[in-house]
């Protein structure tokens, strides 16, 4: 029997007739664009991380585009971003007008390196852009350094917005992402920790100003009326029915945070002695979008664990700074040699709030199997 690496199934049983009865209650109603929904799920979100604002929007490239945007960067700026990371996070950089410069991370967290990113900004004055903001990713769920980056952000006047996309739900020294930079984006793709069915987004600020601003440019660059548009914007809204399915997703949000932090810390105890697990520093927490070991030999630890009928993935097998569309763009001086390095090694074991134990006993088996064959 094959194994799920993201088993939203398990999780729909779980939830039973409650998502059912939220899309019920939108048919009812039939607001299905900013309808009762929009505004209650935002608030939920709101005062689950500890943020005064949630803006939702249509997906989480959005939310970082229309921080960009709500800041006013563009032409002549430099925004910079982790190598190692989903293509959304740079792309938003050249879409505003502006160059994304791209920044190594760290081995042991696989997070922004703030001594690379005082690197690449140096880098990237002596190339005459002006350094404007900074998006540190909190990659597979565990937070990014906070308080390295937004003091070395603030020295620098650097507007930092956190890409929390994975990481919502993990904690930094006792506060939940969402409430850890100027802005804070997230992502409700399906696979998130916290996902709809289908695309949504949103954007947490304690800005009383920047918040009222998303909103408007989210819509169209909306005044008080929708035919009194006073700046130019988007159309970048969270639908009625998937902040309906998010409203109860996000009830049981904290149960499963707990479920995946106890899978990740059996994977840990199990695996730690044959293989390189994830290192979670003191203080934080990861949500654990992904658990993300590094193994040599990549791709025969794969074709080990298919036969085996256990699914694996790899994030990301080719930094920003490597591929096609992204060469042209600068890089801190030296190069990013530790993002080239995980590249070549990372590998994601299935990971879900619903992995029973005997399935993770399976995984663990396969994966240890494996690394005795090859010591």
């Amino acid at each position: 029997m094959s194994v799920a690496f993201i088993d939203l199934k398990a999780q729909a049983a779980a939830l039973g007739s409650r998502i059912p009865d939220a899309v019920a209650r939108v048919l009812e109603h039939g607001a299905y664009i900013s309808g009762p929904e929009v505004r209650t799920f935002e608030e939920r979100l709101a005062a689950f991380c500890g943020a005064r604002h949630a803006i939702s929007c249509a997906n989480g490239t959005d939310a970082l585009s229309l921080a960009l945007m709500a800041e006013g960067v563009g032409a002549g700026d430099a925004v910079f971003v982790p190598a190692f990371t989903f293509v959304a996070t740079a792309e938003v950089a050249p879409l505003a007008g502006a160059t994304p410069v791209f920044v190594d991370v760290r081995e042991d967290t696989f997070n922004m390196d703030v001594d690379s990113l005082a690197a690449a900004v140096a880098e990237a004055s002596r190339l005459g852009l002006n350094p404007r903001a900074v998006i540190p990713v909190d990659l597979f769920g565990l937070p990014a350094d906070y308080d390295a980056i937004n003091e070395f952000a603030a020295s620098h006047g650097l507007i930092v917005i956190a890409d929390s996309a994975q990481g919502f739900g993990g904690r930094y020294k006792g506060r939940f992402a969402g409430a850890l930079g100027h802005y804070t984006t997230t992502s409700f793709f399906p696979a998130k920790p916290l996902g709809c069915y289908g695309d949504g987004g949103a954007i947490l600020t304690d800005n009383d100003e920047k918040a009222a601003l998303l909103r408007s440019i989210a819509v169209h660059g909306k005044g008080t009326d929708k035919y009194d548009n006073v700046r130019v914007g988007v159309n970048s809204r969270l639908d009625t029915m998937q902040a309906a399915i998010l409203i109860e997703k996000l009830a049981i949000f904290p149960d499963e945070i707990v479920a995946r932090d106890r899978v990740a810390v059996r994977y840990t105890q199990e695996l730690a002695n044959v293989i390189k697990t994830p290192v979670v520093p003191d203080g934080l927490s990861s949500v654990w979008a992904q658990y993300t070991i590094r193994v040599a030999e990549r791709e025969k630890f794969a074709a080990h664990m298919k036969e085996a009928g256990i699914p694996t993935a790899v994030y990301y097998p080719i930094p920003m700074h490597r591929q096609t569309g992204y060469r042209q763009y600068p890089v801190a001086p030296g190069g990013l040699p530790i993002s080239d390095k995980l590249a070549r090694e990372v590998i994601s074991l299935p990971m879900h709030p619903y992995l029973d134990t005997d399935t993770q006993d399976r995984i663990i088996s396969a994966a240890r199997a494996f690394c005795f064959q090859v010591a």
